[in-house]
């Protein structure tokens, strides 16, 4: 298996700032400005999407209020997303990456993974590919993208995002575990806020300290994954670029500082994931006919309450009041809860049928 490990050859290829970016390209009055694609900070208030890099110099960054960005930089522009055009550039963009492979994992409309390793033009190098896609998309489309090199998965979709923007960076085999013992655990892909905060409450900051502990000791600590972070920080990683691979499902949670104990406080924050998650919807141009309410009591009960559609949908209307009324038909203020979360699934086209409105859901 190390093997044939080695002699992959991966490339992640992540856009820059994307949305912003095709904004500023088809907008001049925008370039050079802080712009925020993603929901107005007026009424409910929105969600940033993605922020130009101008935007970024404030702080601001993806899944962060619309308020909180405007109060971070009052001059910020915010832009209402054009999801259409967004997959239709990043149906370019893979037409581009279709020249060296058929073999491309997509992540969401800017990113993907490409196995190299048997390019179709024989250039060989991977390095090589990705500076050529690079030049590509800034010919052809007018963006610029950042490009991650290794001999898999995880070490490339890191070293994609250390040279920001317009950055390539190759990791190669023999300096692969020294990265990872230097790479801080909440620079880990995979590894989420919560889980970093606990890492780092057991005394484990960097990939040095996760080596320090025997594969029994992680999976008692983390569970399964505990034995994909044992792997990863000696940089094993065998999983293949997939093609054809599935989204089963889709969607946010949040896990809360203070339980919440009033309806309130728990629909003001079911409407910020609801956002989120129609927001990662749109990114990845899916629709759901399920949607999925998950809720964690303080005692770490946890339940989940489901409805179906007949045609799938994707939108926060449909999203939020459907979550609303399942959270309703649970006696929420029977209890204190410490996280929500909302998802999405069974994707797939509209069947035929009359779709559901929300407002005749039955409560549980």
């Amino acid at each position: 298996m190390e093997s044939a490990n080695r002699a992959r050859k991966i490339i992640h290829i992540d856009m820059d700032a994307f949305y912003a970016s095709v904004e500023q390209r088809d907008h001049p009055e925008y370039r050079g400005r802080p712009i925020v694609v993603g929901g107005s900070p007026e009424g409910r208030g929105g969600v940033v999407a993605t922020a130009s890099y101008e935007a970024r110099k404030f702080g601001i960054r993806s899944a962060m209020a619309s308020k909180r960005a405007q109060q971070l930089c009052p001059e910020v522009l915010f832009v209402r997303p054009r999801f259409d055009v967004y997959k239709d550039v990043s149906q370019k963009i893979r037409s581009i990456f279709r020249r060296y492979t058929d073999l491309i994992e997509p992540l969401s409309l800017d990113e993907a993974f490409l196995d190299v390793s048997e390019d179709k033009l024989g250039i060989g190098s991977a390095i090589e590919i990705a500076k050529q896609i690079k030049q590509a998309i800034r010919d052809e489309l007018q963006l610029t993208a950042s490009a991650g090199v290794s001999i898999n998965k995880f070490v490339a979709k890191i070293a994609s995002d250390m040279n920001k923007p317009d950055g390539l960076t190759f990791i190669g085999p023999s300096g692969i575990e020294d990265f990872m013992e230097k790479l801080p655990v909440d620079k880990f892909f995979g590894v989420g806020r919560v889980t970093a905060a606990k890492m780092n409450g057991m005394g484990l900051h960097t990939g040095a300290d996760l080596k320090k502990l025997s594969e029994s000791e992680m999976t008692q600590r983390f569970g399964k994954v505990g034995r994909f972070y044992y792997n990863i920080v000696r940089g094993i990683d065998n999983r293949s670029v997939q093609p054809h691979r599935e989204t089963k499902s889709l969607g946010a949670e949040d896990t809360f500082q203070v339980d919440l104990t009033d309806i309130d406080s728990m629909f003001t924050e079911l409407s910020k994931i609801a956002e989120t998650v129609e927001e990662r919807l749109r990114r990845h141009g899916l629709k759901g006919r399920t949607i999925t309410l998950k809720v964690k009591y303080h005692d770490f009960r946890i339940i989940n309450r489901s409805h179906s559609f007949t045609e799938p949908v994707d939108d926060y209307e449909t999203i939020i009041t459907t979550v609303q009324q399942l959270l309703l038909g649970t006696a929420p203020e029977d209890h204190k809860i410490r996280l929500l979360g909302i998802s999405l699934s069974n994707f797939g086209e509209s069947r035929p049928g009359r779709k559901i409105n929300p407002e005749q859901l039955s409560l549980f």
